[in-house]
Order: C-alpha cells, then structure tokens, then sequence
C-alpha cells in the first residue's frame, strides 16, 4: 500500500526493496560470489570481485531498512560472532602489517554481512535451494570447462589453473583453483542435492541429475582429504538418523552415547597420533603441511596470546609469511589448517572464541537437527560437519563461501536456540 505523500517512483523502489524476489535474487548472487570468487579474481581481478561484494552489500543494506518493520531483531547475532570478529579488527593494534590487517577485517564483515542478511530474511529451505542452484551452475561450468581442455583442445586453461587432467580421470579443479576446493564444494553440493531431493523441493530427475554431477565431480578430484571428510560426514548423517528415528525420551540418552564415542575416538587418535602421521607422511601432499604446521606452531609461541594479527587470506610477503613461504618452499595463502591458522594470526583469545563459535554453531545445529521433524533442519549440521572436519586440512572456513557457510549456520542456529531468545520470550514478570 502507498505511504501517505509518497511518489508513485518512491513506492515502486521501497515494493522492489522489501519483495521476495529481490531477496532471492541477492541470496543467489551472494553464494554465486562467494564460491565463485576465484573464477571472478581469474577473470575481473580484485577490484571486479570487490566491487561486486560491495554493491550487493549497499542493496542487502537498502533491502534490510525497507524491511526493517518486519524483521525480528532481537538477538539477531550471536555473541560468538561479535567476539571473534571485535577481536579480529582489535589485532590492527598490534599487527605489524595494519593495512593488511584492515583489509582482511573488511574481507570478512563483507561476506559476513551478506551472511546476515541472508539468515534473516531467508527460511532454511530457501538457502537450501539458493545453494543448489548456484552449485549446479558452477559444478556443471567446471565439468565443461575440464571437458573442453582435457579432451576437445587438449591444452590447458591457464588462467584458471584447468590442467586438463580428467582425459586421465583427474585430478581435476574446475573453476575454484584446485582439487581440494573443488572437492569440498562437491561434497557440500552433494549433501544438499540429496537433502532438496528428500525434501522434494526440486523435481526428482534434476535431483538425480545434480548427485551424479556432484558425484563424478568429487571422484574426479582424486583429494584423499575430501574422501576422509566425506567419510565422517557419512557417519554424521547415520547418527542424525538414528537420533531421529529414536523417540524423543530416549534421544538424550543416545546423545550422550555419541558424544561418549566422539570423545574416546578422538583421544584414541591422539594417542595414535605418530603412527597416523607416519601413514600420512608417505605423501609429499601432507609432508608440505606437517613442515608448515611445524613453523606456524613455533612463531605463534613468539606471540601465543595476541598473534601476529588478522590476514584473513595470507600476504605474498612481508614478516612471517616470508619465512613461512621460504621454509615450505611454496608460496602459502593460508595455514592449511583453521584453527592453526587462527592461533597464528590471533593468538589465544582469538583460537578461544572461533572455538567458541564453531562450537556453539556445531552444538545448536545438531541438536535442531535431532529434534525438529523437517528433514531441512539437517542441512546445517551436516554442512557444520563438512567445514569443522575440513578445518583440519584447510583454512576455507575462515575466509570466502566457508565463513559466509559458517555465519549463516550460525545465525540460523541462534534463531531456532538462543538463551536471548528464551529470556525475550519469558521476561520477568514484577511483583
């Protein structure tokens, strides 16, 4: 309805800013951007994938104020995220690389941001199918790009880093830069094909069709890092359908059961820690890892509370990446391990509240995830699955489509289990 002396272009934009489509539109266009960002950095550069970021923030920015009457903003955020991230931007302070340090923090309140907006004005089924439409697009461009290098003009598509591989079966990177990102977006892409597919939220063919797409893809990679984390994402997926087959005054007790044999699994493998590292070690792959985990480990005690601060995605240069690049021989963009990572670059207090974060995303999501009939709800806590067991192997989580992952479970986590919620709900009555 027209706001009382409102022109008729004035109501057109506020109905075009508060419409569903429009927020479908941005939601798509974010996840496009963000798990596309290396096919934007190969073709526009950073200021095409910056200046991309930026305009939809300013049009997710105008969307929220047109809506914001009809927004539930109490306890939007949770407080895991404001530490982590207020810590990170307080490590300008004693970085030794501040402009650096400030881009990195603006990298990450961008897709941040975006990941905001998305969780508040999307349902879960709608990211959900946000998702699978931008991964069939991008897994789909992959596979044809690979095809057309590998097996019609036989050459490599340099700028992309395509090497041709799958004429030989991989491994191959399609447009995210290498086998182990392509292979953690498939994995992802997979579990959410198979989650619209259950659900029924997309015709059964094109959910066929998109498993298979996910499927070829993942082996295609050859990661031996992927296939141990789809492994535990399976057995994820077996207990959440236990838990959600058992009946509700029984289910604690399973949980606890879960958690018992999550935590002796866990000693056991510390515990077998130096056999499992000489299993691994065989391959130059982990030697590479374990050399740079080794000198991230030693400078981080060199500044254990604070680090080094906030990079985000690694610098090509300057005190320690440096030193870091010349004793693994490769230039590194990140630590290959987040939470390393995140010792490293924030010391401590910036490792307690990413743990604090990823914990309580994790804990909220899983426990939705057991108790809530909808089969959507276990989307969350199987993509929380995928990014915490990736997180050590890879820093994704921390930077681009992983943290844009991350905040988005998180929020969507808070809003269904939140204390501030809980107290919103039942306020204190005076006597």
């Amino acid at each position: 309805m027209n706001s009382r002396g409102a022109s008729p272009t004035v109501t057109l934009v506020r109905q075009t800013l508060e419409s569903p489509q429009l927020a479908t539109v941005l939601t798509q266009l974010a996840f496009g951007v963000a798990f596309g960002s290396h096919l934007l950095l190969s073709v526009m550069g950073w200021p095409g994938l910056l200046g991309a970021l930026l305009t939809l923030v300013v049009v997710a920015t105008l969307s929220l104020l047109a809506r914001r009457a009809t927004l539930e903003w109490h306890g939007l955020l949770p407080i895991s995220i404001l530490v982590f991230v207020g810590w990170c931007a307080l490590s300008v302070v004693w970085s030794g690389y501040p402009l650096i340090s400030l881009a990195g923090i603006g990298y990450q309140l961008l897709f941040a941001f975006l990941a905001i907006y998305i969780a508040l004005v999307r349902d879960t089924i709608q990211i959900l199918r946000a998702t699978g439409d931008v991964l069939r697009v991008l897994l789909g461009l992959s596979l044809i790009l690979e095809v057309v290098s590998g097996l019609l003009l036989d050459l490599p598509i340099t700028f992309l880093g395509i090497t041709g591989n799958i004429s030989t079966l991989g491994p191959i990177q399609g447009v995210f830069g290498s086998r182990n990102l392509l292979g953690l977006v498939s994995l992802i892409a997979a579990v959410t094909f198979t989650i619209e597919l259950r659900a029924r939220s997309v015709r059964r063919n094109v959910g066929i069709v998109s498993l298979v797409l996910a499927g070829a893809a993942l082996v295609l990679t050859r990661s031996p890092v992927i296939l141990v984390v789809a492994l535990f994402v399976g057995i994820a997926a077996l207990a959440l359908y236990w838990l959600r087959r058992t009946a509700p005054e029984r289910r604690w007790m399973l949980q606890l059961g879960l958690a018992g044999a999550v935590v002796v699994g866990g000693a056991a493998a510390w515990l077998a820690r130096a056999r499992i590292v000489s299993l691994l070690n065989a391959g130059s792959e982990f030697e590479t890892r374990l050399t740079l985990w080794r000198e991230v480990w030693r400078l981080t005690s060199l500044h254990p509370l604070e680090g080094w601060g906030w990079a985000g995605l690694w610098p090509s240069h300057g005190t320690p990446y440096d030193w870091l690049d010349f004793i693994t021989k490769t230039e590194q963009t990140s630590g290959l391990n987040a939470f390393f990572d995140v010792y490293f670059q924030v010391g401590l207090v910036g490792f307690i509240a990413f743990v604090a974060l990823f914990g309580l995303a994790f804990v909220r999501s899983w426990l939705l995830a057991s108790d809530k009939r909808p089969l959507v709800y276990v989307w969350p806590a199987l993509i929380l699955v995928i990014l915490l067991v990736t997180s050590t192997a890879e820093s994704t989580v921390l930077v681009g489509f992983g943290w844009l992952l991350l905040v988005v479970c998180s929020v969507k986590a808070a809003q269904g289990m939140s204390w501030r919620n809980a107290l919103a709900l039942h306020p204190k009555h005076d006597r």
